[in-house]
Parts: C-alpha cells; structure tokens; sequence
C-alpha cells in the first residue's frame, strides 16, 4: 500500500468517526435532520449515480410513471442511505426497549422467527431481505429479542473503516462474519446449531448463477441462500423492513419457504431455483408496491448481464 492511499485511509477513518461522534451527541431526530440536509446536498451534486438511478426506475416501471414521481422515488430511496447510516452509526446507544418500540409489528415478527425456529427442530433458519428500509436494524431488532443472528459482510479496503463499520454492526451482540475462506462452512455451523442467518439476496452475482425473473427481466442471482437452507436443512423466513416515517418503521413477512431435501440430487438445482423464485417474487412484488423504499444505487445494478469468468479472465491479460 502507498502512502498516498495510506494517508486516503486515515483521512476516511477519522472523517468518519467525526461524523458518527457528532451525530451521537445530538438527539436522534436532530441527526437525522442533519443527515438530511447532508443528504440533499450531495445529492444535488450527484450526476451520474443519480441519472442511472433514475434510468433504472424508469427501466423498471416504463411511462407508469410521471418523471415527478421517479424523481420522488430516487431521492427517498437516497436520502433513506442517509438514515440508515445514522442509525447505524447510533445502535449501541438504543436500548433493547427502544429498537424494539421503532418496529410498529416487532411482536408480530419475533413470534414468527421464533416459531418457525421451533418447527427446524433446534436448527436455525435463513432470513432473507432486500435492500428495502433499513435491513441492518432488522437484525439488532431481533437480537434485541434475544434471537442469535449473523451475517456475512465483505471486507473493506480501509481496515480501520472496516473494522468500525463491523464495530457498529455488531451492537447488541450480531456477529459479523468477514467474507473469506472458511466462510460457507462457518455459516452451515451456525445454522445447525440453531442461529439466524440474515442474507440479502436480490443482489447481481458477479458469475454465472441462477437466472430469475426479476423487475421485468431476468437478473443473475446466487443459489447460496438456497443452498444454505437445502443443506443445513431449515427453512427461508422472507421479510422486508419498510421506512413507515423517520423514525418508524413496519415489516412484511412471508411464508417459510421449506427446502425439500428429500429430493434426488440431480433435481437439487431445480429445488434451489424454486426457492429462489418463491422469494425473488415476494421482493419483487414489494418493491413495486414501495420502490422509494428500495436502493436504486448499488453499483452492481441486478438486471445488468454478468460476463463470464472467461470473458473477466481476457480482460485482466
């Protein structure tokens, strides 16, 4: 590493802890005033990202809607970033009673996750939601409920950012677990041994998956929430979390989605493409119903076609 990118790295790091310090001093709603004004600032200045944003709502819902309202569903969805980070950034000092308060269904939820969880015979279940509302408070939400959940996040080039953004993650106890060797075996472990396992997947696989109708054309998804749920043996819990207000939030839940594991191997595929289908579908018909809620900005934009590893290989030579 350079000093040039050593020094980017400290400058991040402390710019960060700055702005997670000062947004902890003021009451919440104060932050996340501040977040927003921070918010539309930067997204006046956005260019590009916001363009692609709108292409891809417009993409999606075609002259249903007016540019008034794509514009509307585009900033949300940005401003929504926003929050979720202060929330984020302010978790260790929520107590379990106030996270709990934030969600108008959390009862409604827990008695789910926890009575699917007794019918896996004391394994652990596959929670799956989408990039809607703020889905890293959907976890501390059940820790907060004494359910033991993990996820798995991808290590950041700033060591120090990413050991603080694992920091804030981790509040009220959620493990994090850094992307790597061991990581597929480690999740297996965990959910044979009765946790929670929180995946996002309506994001674009960088190889060459399973391809699912999705937002009206076919997106490259991964199998590996399929999979974990087929071979450990539990059932996916679909969920999507949604911004009811600034502070408030609501979740939907869906049907278990049980794997059937009695099944000949050769048909395993087409049993991880059902599964995969049941819930893409739930996350695709939510996202239409409250696309504001949605985030429109992931690099990896989900209908894009994925090149193939060869294709990827030639372009590296």
């Amino acid at each position: 590493m350079g000093e040039k990118t050593r020094l980017k790295h400290r400058v991040e790091y402390w710019l960060i802890r700055i702005i997670g310090g000062f947004l902890n001093v003021l009451p919440y709603r104060c932050a996340l005033a501040v977040a927003w004004v921070l918010g539309r600032l930067i997204y006046m200045f956005a260019g590009s990202r916001k363009h692609e944003a709108f292409r891809r709502v417009r993409l999606v819902f075609g002259d249903s809607l007016s540019d008034r309202e794509v514009k509307r569903i585009c900033w949300i969805s940005f401003r929504n970033t926003f929050f979720n980070a202060v929330e984020m950034m302010r978790i260790r000092k929520l107590r379990a009673e106030q996270l709990l308060s934030m969600v108008s269904n959390a009862d409604a939820v827990i008695d789910l996750i926890k009575k699917t969880m007794a019918e896996a015979d004391g394994r652990g279940i596959v929670v799956a939601l989408p990039h809607m509302g703020n889905w890293d408070l959907a976890g501390s939400v059940c820790i907060a409920s004494g359910i033991p959940v993990f996820s798995v996040a991808a290590k950041q080039r700033n060591k120090r950012v990413n050991e603080l953004m694992n920091y804030w993650r981790s509040g009220h106890g959620m493990d994090v677990i850094e992307r790597g060797g061991g990581t597929l075996r480690q999740i297996l472990t965990r959910l044979r041994d009765g946790q929670v396992f929180a995946i996002l997947p309506d994001t674009r696989s960088f190889n060459p998956d399973l391809l699912i109708p999705f937002l009206g054309g076919e997106a490259n998804l991964a199998r590996g929430m399929a999979s974990f749920a087929y071979t450990a043996k539990v059932p996916v819990l679909p969920i999507v979390v949604r911004r009811t207000s600034w502070t408030g939030f609501s979740v939907e839940m869906h049907d278990p989605v049980w794997p059937d594991s009695s099944i000949e191997k050769s048909k395993k595929d087409e049993e991880l493409r059902r599964i995969t289908e049941i819930v893409i579908k739930f996350i695709d018909r939510a996202i239409h119903e409250t696309p504001e809620q949605w985030f429109w900005y992931n690099k990896r934009w989900v209908l894009d076609p994925v090149e193939s590893a060869i294709a990827r290989s030639k372009k590296k030579q």
